[in-house]
């Protein structure tokens, strides 16, 4: 389908009235062919194989914005899960791989790079406990890199080993970062149902299914959905609210349908997915929570926030699926707590509890992100955290996440500050009565009777 010229000044206009921008490109980039027995042979392969591919996305980028006046917030890459070309080499630390990313990545002028990742959900290999050992230090020692581990999928259940396993890894990766406010845990996200196209961090990593090199687009427009559910009347039914969802949606993903196919043909690389989510910022108008509470909810985490984050979530993907060729990544909508706002605001209010980003969790994009919790959680209180998360998108079939910032040396009440889009976590209350049998039983969480679907 052509892009029209009315389509571009729409689009022009909701720039410079409603915020809008394209929240990230990133191209996926395939590392397999640079794994080597040596590590030192390996870390340049990968910095040769990443830098040449990479070499122009930020100046295509720049000049993408300028010509059509989209702004393009972050430009990121992702590359194979590092786990995978790392089974070629015998070295217990693999940190200078991640060091060789991180140096990469500023070679480039990138936010942020995503791929020193590992897939567990049903064992774990050498490589796989190798990499997860390393990335508390990999995540201390840069400032680019985003690490990610796929815990569970429908198709396999969920690894309860490597739960505990990722529980003391976050833990371990916020006190090795405490002079920075535990940032390490900011940049470390645990899985179910990972994709192998997502454009958003923490959890971007190129599949073993993709191109050599791809271009994935995350789109946004949280400000732009809100001015748009302002126009109506406050006793517009929920059918009209989700009709203009869906237009609006539809309107924003052209835009990162023409940015996307530009970007890929500029380049020289395949065109991969559109993800039309709805990301927030810390930004005053990009709020996911704003959108909730101009559907009507009182305060985003009062009753009916799950409600209407459904019908949000619903009609964004059925409003965004139409404008694109190829629609992929996580598509729907965010609900990080110190990304966004509005959350915080709800949060400090004491609206928005855990437990209720965990029942929201069950209908959004991913799950439990961007949350801070008091520094003297315990490992078997976070690992029960990421096992309900992990059921939920099991049985549901989705894909869910937990991206917990354990705040050592702070209480409930008290403020971690990231900067930039990490933004700022109100530490919040978690339930104390967690136990310590679940979290040590070990073994797999078996798949459920709907994971066979031959």
């Amino acid at each position: 389908m052509a892009i029209t010229p009315e389509e571009v000044a729409e689009t022009l206009s909701m720039v410079s009235q409603q915020n809008l921008d394209l929240r990230t490109i990133t191209m996926g980039i395939s590392l397999h062919a640079c794994a080597d027995e040596s590590m030192e042979r390996m870390c340049t392969k990968v910095y040769d194989r990443i830098t040449t591919t990479a070499e122009h996305l930020v100046e295509v980028a720049d000049d993408l914005q300028r010509e059509y006046g989209i702004p393009i917030a972050n430009k990121r890459v992702s590359v194979t899960p590092i786990a995978q070309i790392a089974a070629a080499c015998p070295d217990q630390d693999l940190t200078p791989l991640a060091r060789t990313l991180d140096r990469a990545a500023e070679t480039l002028g990138i936010d942020f790079l995503g791929g020193f990742s590992a897939l567990v959900q049903k064992g774990m290999g050498n490589a796989d406990r190798r990499l997860i050992a390393s990335i508390p230090e990999a995540l201390a020692t840069t400032e680019r890199v985003c690490s990610s581990v796929n815990v569970a999928s429908t198709r396999a259940g969920i690894n309860m080993d490597a739960v505990l396993l990722m529980a003391n890894t976050i833990v371990d990766a916020a006190a090795a970062t405490t002079a920075r406010d535990c940032c390490g845990a900011a940049k470390l996200v645990v899985f179910a149902n990972m994709v192998e196209d997502s454009p958003f961090m923490a959890g971007a990593i190129h599949g073993s299914g993709e191109a050599d090199a791809v271009i994935n687009v995350g789109v946004s427009g949280p400000g732009v959905m809100a001015a748009a559910l302002r126009q109506l009347p406050q006793d517009a039914s929920l059918m009209d609210v989700a009709e203009k969802i869906k237009e609006t949606a539809f309107k924003i993903t052209r835009a990162g349908e023409l940015m996307s196919r530009q970007a890929s043909a500029r380049l020289g690389v395949e065109k991969g997915i559109v993800d039309l989510s709805l990301a927030p910022t810390p930004a005053a108008g990009d709020s996911v929570a704003e959108i909730l509470e101009i559907i009507g909810v009182g305060r985003t985490g009062g009753p009916g926030t799950t409600c209407a984050l459904a019908l949000l979530n619903d009609a964004v993907k059925k409003g965004g699926v139409m404008a694109s060729s190829s629609v992929g990544g996580l598509s729907g909508a965010f609900i990080p707590v110190s990304e966004d706002a509005g959350m915080i605001r709800a949060t400090e209010e004491g609206a928005l509890t855990l437990e209720k980003l965990e029942a929201m969790t069950s209908v959004c994009s991913v799950g439990l992100d961007m949350i801070a919790v008091p520094g003297d959680t315990t490992p078997e209180t976070i690992a029960g955290l990421i096992a309900d998360e992990m059921a939920i998108g099991v049985i549901n079939t989705k894909t869910t996440a937990v991206r917990v910032i354990p705040a050592i040396g702070h209480e409930v009440g008290d403020t971690l500050v990231f900067g930039g889009l990490l933004g700022t976590a109100p530490v919040m209350p978690i339930s104390r009565y967690a136990g310590t049998v679940l979290a040590h039983r070990g073994g797999r969480f078996p798949a459920p009777l709907n994971s066979l679907k031959n």
